[in-house]
């Protein structure tokens, strides 16, 4: 009986480790055949034209008077002193903060409020829908020659996209 038992825990072993091989399979499958989806996302991202001009503008405010650490969008780039908006899932896009106005910026940290913008499609969640919400900005370190911001928590001043009152980023 001893024998059977364990030939059956062995069998019971053999499925669930067949399932979740299947299971990673298929879900790398899918990764890699929406890579080039992925990768286009930001230009799908829930942004107004508005939006885009404030990033561009933004962008040329590299190192504002004062050294004044900047934010560098997905973590790439040269940092932007005080951007009107910040991509948060780099990924795919789906969240964006926007519409920020600094209440203070300084060398060691920054804080503002706007809107984080949320992209059903990107996001999974029902419709593309705006979220206020405070930001704040901290640990400044030197990347590349610039000072730059590393950090960004991210706490919404009521319902949120899912569920949390507050998200931390990094912005390295």
């Amino acid at each position: 009986m001893t024998e059977r038992a364990g030939s059956g825990r062995a069998r019971g072993r053999t499925a669930v480790l067949a399932f979740v091989l299947v299971t990673v399979l298929a879900a790398g499958g899918v990764w890699f055949s929406q890579a080039p989806d992925r990768a286009s996302a930001v230009d799908a991202a829930p942004k107004t034209a508005a939006v885009q001009d404030v990033k561009e503008d933004a962008q040329e405010d590299v190192q504002g008077p004062g050294g004044l650490p900047g934010v560098r969008d997905c973590g790439i780039g040269k940092p932007a002193v005080k951007p009107q908006a910040i991509t948060l899932t780099c990924a795919d896009a789906g969240m964006v903060a926007t519409a920020i106005t600094w209440d203070r910026y300084g060398a060691r940290e920054a804080e503002g409020t706007g809107v984080v913008q949320v992209d059903k499609t990107a996001a999974g969640v029902g419709t593309d829908s705006g979220f206020p919400a405070t930001f704040r900005l901290y640990g400044v370190k030197t990347i590349d020659g610039t000072r730059a911001f590393t950090g960004l928590e991210v706490t919404y001043d009521g319902s949120t996209p899912f569920g949390d009152t507050t998200e931390m980023y990094n912005l390295a």
